[in-house]
Formats: structure tokens, C-alpha cells, sequence
């Protein structure tokens, strides 16, 4: 028989509420990173430019949230060190910290944005003057499919330290929600089931 399946508020459960929302940054990550590799395997006559540099940019992104103080729980720089991986693992994890930054800053670096420049007419002519005014938009670019398979990689062991860390939680979470008190908590609007239900035979026949 489905359990009517309540919200609980304690500081335990928010904790893990951000682990399962990490988790599922980082799977975000690995699957954009997937897609990615996908793009980067075509012709470049037959990629779609605007695609790699949007799951890029997602990726990136989608990590770096996973390092947000906002949190009350978040990664850290020691988690990353933690790893089981080798290799240049601290400067790569950096480099796309930065590369979140340059993304999300409000106001871009002006000498990354687009550049305006005056033509000038050839040196050697007689009468030099400004032609006219060139136009050198900025440009986004991604890393190559080694960064990708990096950022993939480092993504899946976080989402497995992650998960670790989750399922403690699980049980500490489950302690502190059999000290509230049983009848508030049944006075409390459903958010679901558990298991959850079936669909409903007539709704899925369109009836």
C-alpha cells in the first residue's frame, strides 16, 4: 500500500536535499559532457557551432554550482583532492571554477568582449585616412575532447563521493524525523506516495 510521504524541515534533511541536488548537478555534467563528445566527433562542416558551445557553457556552469556557498552543504576544493585520480586534477578543477566565473560575471572583462577597430587606408598610399570601422566580435570557446572526457570524469567521482555522503545522511535524516511529533506531521499535506503510483489507466488512454 503507497505512504502518504510528507516534507520535513530540519537541518539534517536540507543537508541532504543539496547532496541529491549535487548529484544531480553533476549528472547534468556527465551527460552534457556526453553530448558533447558526440558533437565534437562530426565534421566540423557538419556541427551545428551554436550546440558544443551551449552544453559547454551548461556544463561548466551546472559544475560550478556544485561548489556554491549558498549551501549547507557543498563541495569543496578537498573533496576534489580527495579523489581517487591522478594527474594535474587540482589545475584542472581551477581552470573551470575560472572558466565559471568568466561565465557568470555580470559585467565581462573588457578586453575579452568584442573589439572595435578603425581600417586604415595601405601605409604607402599618398592620402592616409580611416577607411571605416571593423567590427571583431568575441568568441566562445570550448576546450577539446580531452577537457571534455576530464570534466566527464571528474564530474562521475564527485557524483559517486556524493552519493556516499548521501546515503549516511539517509539514516541520520530518518533519526531525527522519528523524534518529531507523529501527529503534526499527519495533519501535513501529502507531497506524494511512496512507492509512487501507478498512472492512471483512463488518464493514459487519453479517457
Amino acid at each position: 500500500m503507497p505512504m502518504p510521504t510528507v516534507a520535513i524541515d530540519v537541518p539534517s534533511a536540507q543537508v541532504l536535499a543539496d547532496q541529491a541536488s549535487i548529484i544531480a548537478e553533476l549528472q547534468f555534467v556527465m551527460d552534457s559532457c556526453k553530448r558533447l563528445l558526440t558533437e565534437l566527433a562530426k565534421p566540423e562542416e557538419e556541427r551545428d557551432q551554436l550546440m558544443p558551445v551551449a552544453l559547454w557553457s551548461s556544463a561548466v556552469l551546472a559544475y560550478g554550482r556544485c561548489f556554491s556557498k549558498g549551501k549547507r552543504f557543498a563541495l569543496t576544493n578537498e573533496d576534489v583532492r580527495n579523489l581517487p585520480l591522478h594527474g594535474a586534477v587540482m589545475k584542472f578543477h581551477q581552470w573551470v571554477l575560472d572558466e565559471r566565473d568568466k561565465l557568470a560575471a555580470r559585467a565581462p572583462n573588457p578586453a575579452e568582449g568584442a573589439k572595435v577597430g578603425a581600417a586604415l587606408s595601405p601605409p604607402g598610399q599618398k592620402d592616409r585616412r580611416v577607411e571605416g570601422i571593423v567590427i571583431f566580435a568575441s568568441s566562445h570557446e570550448i576546450v577539446d575532447d580531452v577537457g571534455v572526457r576530464q570534466l566527464g570524469g571528474l564530474a562521475s567521482e564527485l557524483a559517486k563521493h556524493t552519493a556516499e555522503k548521501a546515503q549516511e545522511q539517509q539514516d541520520v535524516v530518518l533519526k531525527d524525523a522519528q523524534q518529531l511529533d507523529l501527529d503534526s506531521l499527519y495533519r501535513q499535506e501529502p507531497i506524494g506516495t511512496w512507492p509512487p503510483g501507478e498512472p492512471d489507466e483512463s488518464a493514459a488512454d487519453g479517457d
